[in-house]
């Protein structure tokens, strides 16, 4: 029995599931999830001492690759001072100015905890300031496991939400409207029904939660006029996107300011926090300004605070990283789809600079309809080979891969002659 079979029969007596995290338990796959002992650039080694590539960087945040010896040495600096304060610290100060001057569409921020609680208190900021209940969201997007965000759409785009876990009351969820993404008509139709009701539309501006799919043109620039044109709050969930496909995010890519913007631990360098900005007279509704409230004694955490300043001020200050990612996804990405055809794979690959994913699917995916579409059997044995051979990625179809500035193009090459060894064999 290997090291991490023995924590993992030692965790599910003690954690639900054995892990603090679905995913991570590997049960789509049907196996026994790596208990990982360290990391470093492009590659993580677990308690066996075996090693990896790894093209999950701890969900996204890791863009300058893990333990960066930039972001090290400003947490040391910073623990040596101590590890928590409750109390305000000028590196928030430092922080805000930076992410603020970064993204033109954010003139405040507040920094939280996660992903999740950004958009918790995105969504109560936005309603505090129209004074409207409902929120839109997108079929097959994930915004974090607050309660009015855990919704299936149902068979119908006017369908109040249906709570998508037990423990969520119905009431939580149910101002709560889903939409298709992609689909700018059911949107339209949930205007035309309650528009003067919204109060925010939220959504991934690439969705990266059901597999990596791609906003179809003119689908984001519509839901910014619809909003515009009805007073409704847009709400870009930038906890992948957000200072990966660009400087200020997504929005920078396709050219197009939301009215709130939520990040979570890209903003940290990896450490726990997230953070949610934008307009100023939306913001200003916020306690103890406004009568939102929202409030948390590890917000701004002046040790994520240290390695979040140390990720950003190099992103902000070295543009090139993203030209680079950039080649990089297509290198990678590129090569995917190269092969797909060569080999005539029932595969489709979405990307966008350095976040990508393979679909083993016929249909191009377009939603979270054509997403689950994807044969998962042949997902799990191309996910075996891949682990088996070294190369760490999501043990879930519906998972993004993320490149970092510390693979390189042997690693692209020998990521890609992996899978090809498998697609010759199994394809």
């Amino acid at each position: 029995m290997t090291r991490s079979e023995e924590l993992f029969r030692e965790a599910e007596k003690l954690i639900p599931g054995g892990v603090n995290s679905p995913v991570r338990a590997f049960r789509s796959v049907g196996m026994t999830p790596r208990f990982i002992a360290s990391a470093e650039g492009a590659y993580l080694t677990d308690a066996d001492g075996n090693r990896y590539l790894d093209y999950i960087g701890s969900w996204g945040p890791m863009i300058l690759g893990h333990a960066n010896p930039l972001v090290l040495e400003k947490v040391e600096e910073a623990c040596r001072k101590g590890l928590s304060f409750g109390a305000a610290t000028e590196a928030e100060v430092d922080m805000a100015r930076l992410i603020c001057s970064m993204v033109p569409s954010i003139e405040m921020v507040r920094m939280v905890n996660s992903g999740t609680e950004a958009v918790m208190s995105a969504i109560r900021a936005a309603r505090g300031y129209t004074g409207r209940d409902k929120i839109v969201k997108f079929e097959g997007c994930y915004h974090g496991h607050s309660d009015s965000m855990l919704v299936k759409a149902g068979s119908g785009v006017m369908t109040a939400g249906v709570p998508d876990s037990s423990g969520v009351p119905a009431g939580c969820t149910q101002d709560t409207l889903s939409a298709v993404y992609n689909d700018i008509s059911s949107v339209e139709k949930l205007f035309d029904a309650c528009g003067s009701e919204i109060a925010a539309v939220i959504v991934e501006p690439v969705g990266a939660n059901m597999g990596v799919v791609l906003p179809e043109k003119g689908f984001l620039e519509r839901l910014r006029s619809l909003c515009t044109e009805n007073g409704t709050v847009l709400i870009f969930d930038e906890v992948i996107t957000g200072f990966r496909l660009a400087r200020a995010g997504a929005q920078e890519y396709f050219g197009i300011q939301a009215d709130l913007t939520t990040y979570g631990k890209i903003i940290g360098g990896g450490m726990p926090v997230g953070a949610y900005g934008g307009k100023r007279e939306i913001m200003e509704v916020v306690a103890p300004v406004g009568s939102v409230y929202q409030a948390g004694t590890l917000s701004g955490n002046p040790v994520a605070m240290a390695a979040g300043l140390a990720q950003l001020t190099y992103l902000n200050g070295h543009p090139e990283v993203y030209d680079q990612l950039e080649k990089m996804g297509e290198r990678l990405y590129g090569g995917m789809e190269s092969m797909c055809r060569e080999l005539a794979l029932s595969c489709q690959v979405n990307y966008a600079g350095s976040l990508g994913c393979m679909f083993f699917t016929r249909e191009s995916v377009t939603d979270y309809r054509s997403a689950k579409s994807s044969d998962t059997e042949a997902f799990c044995g191309y996910f075996r080979h891949m682990l088996e051979n070294g190369i760490y990625t999501a043990p879930s179809q519906f998972e993004a891969m993320f490149l970092c500035t510390a693979h390189t193009e042997e690693d692209i090459r020998f990521t890609l002659d992996t899978m090809h060894k498998y697609f010759e064999k199994h394809g």
